[in-house]
């Protein structure tokens, strides 16, 4: 047991500072949204085809870099390994960006016709670009973590898309059509890692050993990027499926509506790494599992009525956000909500695991749930959207029951 990990606490601003922090992840979300709908309002729906590819890809990237990335950072700060670990781990944990970045961007060259179309020259490298950039703002986001900065975190979270807005709305403003330059301006966000230059240079506090850097962030790239699959895929699985647009659509306002907790919790789990480390650390694993049983109990709670909530109200939320006739029926929005639901504790559990050193757990837990929801749209015997909607939940439910058994294994063996 390391004592200087044991007795580490958040300063007194800490508090204030997650307050900021959960402000700034709400007003970040909505300026996304603001961010491409100034998109497609000065393109127009297929000219902004492009953008809505990089967009993805800029998710994906957030998943695969950035979470990993910062995460490490969090953990690694909240041990005696300190912040040295993180500096001698930071070059092979660069390069391993760089190279996902530019293998994706070789692949999005291969196939640039039919992803951005034929004027989708200068996109590849924009794909490049977002990779690199999603790996040091996971850089700035788990340094300034570490630290305890939560507040700059936030701030940093309103003026990456706030910057995005900005040059949108400049674009929009000056008449330029090119779907490039809106691609240009979803790579200005990123300018907001140099709000904080010092968190780029980790320190050279803590003893510097630590493992091995890349089994933890490629473990837990690897699981977030399949639960960002699972979480945003339907869609697209639908379509391919041969669901109706009429479908496609509200199956995706469907899910934009009710993972809103989801999204402003991936900036609110900031804070929660360090703290769960500091738990590991210390050995209080009797806190861990009391901590765990409560999400356990608290996801069925809240996927009972939530469920209900969205059987009863959904679809008039939906028509009333997304428009008239966008709606799923009352049974599909339920069971949209309850798998929603599930992604949100699993994004908690995941953390759980992380804390404990064992991202591979996280991804090993994800490969086996992903391919219940395969095995559920090849076994149902129903409609395309009903099967798709199914999938997304037993996935989703599949995979929490992953998580709680790992842990339950691993208490065991304690």
């Amino acid at each position: 047991m390391e004592p200087a990990a044991t007795d580490q606490r958040p300063p007194a601003g800490a508090r204030r500072g997650t307050g900021l922090l959960a402000a700034g992840s709400v007003v970040s979300g909505v300026l996304a949204y603001v961010f491409f709908a100034l998109v497609t309002r000065a393109l127009g729906a297929e000219p902004a085809a492009p953008v809505a590819v990089l967009w993805a890809w800029w998710s994906f990237a957030a998943a695969a870099f950035t979470f990993p990335v910062q995460h490490w950072i969090s953990r690694t700060a909240a041990t005696s390994a300190g912040e040295a670990a993180v500096r001698r781990g930071l070059p092979r944990v660069a390069g391993l960006v760089t190279a996902v970045s530019a293998v994706a961007g070789v692949v999005a060259w291969l196939a640039r016709d039919r992803l951005f179309g034929p004027d989708g020259t200068w996109f590849p490298l924009l794909v490049v670009a977002v990779g690199v950039c999603s790996g040091a703002l996971g850089l700035a986001r788990g340094t300034l973590s570490g630290r305890h900065r939560f507040g700059a975190v936030g701030v940093g979270l309103v003026l990456e898309n706030g910057l995005r807005c900005v040059v949108a709305a400049i674009l929009m403003g000056a008449g330029n059509g090119h779907p490039a330059s809106y691609g240009l301006a979803l790579l200005a966000g990123y300018a907001a890692i140099g709000l904080r230059p010092s968190a780029l240079l980790p320190r050279t506090t803590g003893s510097g050993e630590h493992g091995d850097p890349l089994a933890f962030v490629s473990g837990a790239s690897a699981g977030q990027l399949v639960a960002q699959v699972t979480l945003t895929g339907g869609p697209v699985l639908l379509a391919a499926v041969g669901g109706a647009p009429a479908e496609v659509t509200a199956l995706f306002a469907a899910l934009a509506l009710f993972r809103a907790p989801y999204t402003l919790a991936i900036g609110l789990v900031a804070p929660l790494t360090g703290r769960l480390t500091q738990l590991v650390e210390a050995g209080r694993h009797d806190t861990l599992r009391r901590v765990r049983e409560a999400v356990a109990a608290v996801t069925l709670f809240v996927a009972l009525v939530g469920g209900l909530l969205a059987a009863w109200l959904g679809d008039a939320v939906l028509e009333l956000v997304f428009g008239e006739g966008v709606r799923l029926g009352a049974g599909l929005t339920a069971v949209v909500a309850i798998g929603s639901v599930f992604a949100l504790a699993n994004l908690v559990l995941t953390i759980g695991l992380l804390a404990r050193g064992r991202p591979g757990a996280a991804a090993q837990v994800w490969l086996a749930a992903a391919p219940l929801g395969a095995l559920t749209m090849v076994l149902l015997s129903s409609d395309e959207v009903t099967r798709t909607c199914s999938a997304f939940l037993v996935a989703e439910a599949g995979a929490w029951l992953g998580f709680l058994l790992v842990e339950w294994r691993a208490d065991r063996v304690r």
